[in-house]
């Protein structure tokens, strides 16, 4: 049935009724899902002359990308299980705090930072490896503010 130009769905397709599970995966390519997350933090740089020298704050992005192999459904994994470790593993060191108290002894510059997240969202994959086929961390990219960012790429942490 049509609703002003929208097909109202009236019978959803079942599993093992319509298509079978086995039937679901089409590829084995490995594909790379992103997602974004935002904190509040304040912090200061140690031998910096400038600004920032002095305590301050920033509404930091980070972007994660992680690649993998989809599983028997097509996933590589569950946005809401990134979600999941950035808040239980990463977010808690982060989000209104004050990060030269909070993060190991840095530096608390977006380069020393971003790797910091990298290792944090790597260590937590591994730790759930068998969830997640062969995933890994592609890249970290931590804003500091709209238009500056550093990153981190797996090619490079693992060329060291």
């Amino acid at each position: 049935m049509d609703f002003f130009g929208f097909k109202i769905v009236e019978n959803l397709q079942k599993i093992d009724r319509d298509i079978k599970k086995n039937e679901l995966k089409y590829h084995n390519k490995r594909v790379l899902v992103s997602k974004e997350f935002t904190f509040d933090a304040a912090h200061h740089l140690h031998c910096y002359e400038g600004k920032c020298k002095n305590l301050h704050g920033h509404t930091y992005k980070v972007v994660f990308g992680i690649s993998g192999f989809v599983d028997e459904i097509g996933l590589v994994i569950d946005f809401g299980d990134i979600k999941k470790i950035w808040k239980e593993d990463i977010e808690i060191h982060l989000d209104h705090r004050y990060l030269n108290e909070t993060l190991p002894k840095m530096n608390t510059s977006a380069e020393n930072m971003v790797v910091w997240m990298y290792e944090k969202m790597s260590k937590s994959l591994n730790d759930r490896s068998e969830k997640y086929n062969d995933a890994r961390v592609e890249f970290v990219r931590l804003y500091e503010t709209p238009t500056s960012f550093a990153e981190v790429r797996w090619e490079w942490m693992e060329v060291e």
